[in-house]
Parts: structure tokens; C-alpha cells; sequence
């Protein structure tokens, strides 16, 4: 057992300053997710991927001039759902929350979008698409303690044999800062063990969050079987799992940047496979610098670590928490035997 803890809440929020909102259309199947900084925040963005779907993520790259961001969106719907950062920045611009030059009011909102129209929702939303008004709904009701699983951005999600989800985790670290993630899981691959109930992420699980079984033994002969979502119609925009990593710790937008990367080794121990060309990859980070601390060099190996092992436990959280709905293509994991 993990000698680790989670925060509070083993949500996104354990990082002081932050908030999460959810916006969600069961007759779309389909959603957005807000993340919300109460005070702007040190940003950066990693992708890996081979078909990304991203609005304002230039500007995070480190030798570019904007240090913070106000939100974050991860949102359903592909290019669609990048409306959805529009009403993010309508909510905020309405609350005077943004960057402030010659009277005008800014608000930063980098976005990510996956992959969420070949999932039985119905996709018939006339001229214009929904996301906007989604994105608003979600700014507005972005909170310390939010749902989990169907819900936001992983409404309609899948991954390679299961229903997807919007999934959470967080770590206090030894040095006394926290490390948390919040992950839309919509995978060209699956976070499962062959044709097991058992998770890639098991090593990592803290207080048996999401099922407490441990690895397979013996661990089955097909765990390493390839299983793909629509692979006889893959398409480089068929997928895309979209995530956010935080910290309290006071880091540099480098550093930030750094954090993402490593972040991404979360992805690659829960789920088979990942990275794909077939998959938009990514990762946000955001650094609140709330515990006053700015983590030594030493404190990086675990910093670095913790980001992908929160992020793989999020990962599996996501998928740990769906729920069916009518016209659902997959099963949830709750109801495999």
C-alpha cells in the first residue's frame, strides 16, 4: 500500500485557488469542463499526440510573452467544442475576471477538445453548435467539490471497450506540497488488463480509489493484446485523451512546462496504448505558487514522479466512475463481470 496520501478532497480543488465546473447535454452526450483560478496562474501545455485540437495554446510555449491564464476548458465535440472556450471568456469577462489593458477586460483561456460525435448522442443541433452555452454553464458552475466520471467533458467519452470519463486525483508530497490532476479519458486504447477488470494504473492506487483489486496474477496471456476504438474507421480525430496537472508549489513557466512533460508518463502507465497518431494527447499545467514554495532540484524527481502517477490515478478514477445512460454504444466498468 502507498505509504502517499491523497488530499481532501483527491480532486483538482486540493490546489488552493482552484475550481471545477461542470456543463453537461445527455441528449448530445456530450459536455465541457471548466477549470477556474481564482487568481491568475503560471501555465504551460505538452502535447504528444498526433491530432491535437487546441485554442490559445501558442501563447503558453515559455519564451512567449502572456505568464498566466484565468481558465483552462476541456471540452466534447472536436473543432465544435472549441466554442466552448468562448463562453468560458464570456463568464469571466462578466465577472471582470481577466488580463486589464486600455479598460478592456481579457480573460485567458487556453482550451482542448476530444473527440465525442460517434457515441449515440444525438449531434443534430442545428446551425450552431451548443458549446458556447455549455462553456458559460460550466464557468458558472465551477466549485470546490464537482462530479466525476459521465459528467463535463467525459460525458460522452470512450475509451477501446468502455464507456470514458472525466476522472481526478491529487498528492501531498513529502516536501509538503500538493500535486493534483483532473483527466477527460476518451482513449484510442484501453486502461484495462486484457479482458480483465484490473487496471494499468493499480500500481499507484491510494485507499483502493478505484476498486482496490490490485494487478492479475497470474497477469493474463492478452494483456498486452492490442484493443483499439474504431479501428476499422480510425481516424487521426477519432480520439484524445485532454488533462489538466496542477501544483501549489511556485514554479516558473519552464518549470510548468516541465511538469507537463513529465506529467505525461501518467498517461503511458494506465493506459495500452498511448501517444497514438490516432490520439490529440495533452496535457495543461498550472501552478498556483499557493504553499510559497518553490521546489529545490532534488524535489523534481518526485515532483516529476507524482505527476504521472496522480495523473494515472485520475486516469482510472475516470474510467472507475461512469455511469450508463440510454443510447450508450459501451458498457460502463461497474457492470463488467
Amino acid at each position: 500500500m502507498s505509504i502517499l496520501k491523497a488530499g481532501p478532497r483527491n480532486a483538482l480543488t486540493d490546489i488552493a485557488g482552484l475550481l471545477v465546473g461542470n456543463a453537461s447535454d445527455e441528449r448530445l452526450k456530450s459536455g465541457v469542463t471548466a477549470i477556474v483560478c481564482e487568481k491568475p496562474c503560471i501555465a504551460a501545455v505538452h502535447v504528444m499526440g498526433g491530432a491535437p485540437g487546441t485554442r490559445e495554446t501558442d501563447l503558453l510555449s515559455p519564451e512567449n510573452t502572456v505568464e498566466t491564464v484565468n481558465a483552462i476548458v476541456l471540452s466534447g465535440g472536436s473543432a465544435f467544442g472549441l466554442d466552448a472556450a468562448s463562453g468560458v471568456q464570456a463568464n469571466l469577462r462578466a465577472r471582470g475576471i481577466g488580463f486589464e489593458l486600455g479598460g478592456q477586460v481579457i480573460p485567458i483561456v487556453p482550451a482542448a477538445i476530444l473527440f465525442d460525435l460517434i457515441n449515440g448522442g444525438d449531434k443534430d443541433w442545428g446551425t450552431y453548435p451548443p458549446y458556447r452555452e455549455l462553456g458559460f454553464e460550466a464557468a458558472q458552475n465551477a466549485v470546490t467539490e464537482f462530479a466525476t466520471g459521465s459528467v463535463g467533458a467525459g460525458t460522452g467519452a470512450m475509451v477501446a471497450t468502455l464507456k470514458g470519463g472525466l476522472g481526478t486525483a491529487s498528492t501531498r508530497l513529502p516536501n509538503g506540497t500538493t500535486i493534483a490532476a483532473l483527466v477527460a479519458v476518451n482513449a484510442v486504447g484501453t486502461p484495462l488488463i486484457g479482458d480483465s477488470r484490473h487496471f494499468w494504473a493499480a500500481p499507484f492506487e491510494i485507499d483502493s480509489e478505484f476498486g482496490g483489486l490490485g494487478l492479475p496474477h497470474p497477469m493474463p496471456g492478452d494483456a498486452t493484446d492490442l484493443r483499439i476504438k474504431f479501428r476499422e474507421r480510425n481516424h487521426p480525430s477519432a480520439n484524445t485523451t485532454i488533462a489538466v496537472i496542477a501544483t501549489d508549489a511556485v514554479l516558473t513557466k519552464a518549470q510548468a512546462k516541465r511538469l507537463a512533460i513529465a506529467a505525461h508518463d501518467g498517461f503511458a502507465r494506465a493506459i495500452w496504448p498511448a501517444h497514438t497518431p490516432f490520439d490529440g494527447d495533452l496535457i495543461f499545467a498550472l501552478a498556483t505558487g499557493a504553499s510559497g514554495k518553490a521546489p529545490a532540484m532534488d524535489d523534481w524527481i518526485d515532483l516529476g514522479a507524482h505527476a504521472a502517477s496522480t495523473m494515472a490515478r485520475a486516469i482510472a478514477r475516470g474510467i472507475h466512475d461512469a455511469k450508463p445512460a440510454k443510447g450508450d454504444l459501451l458498457p460502463v466498468w461497474s457492470s463488467l463481470g
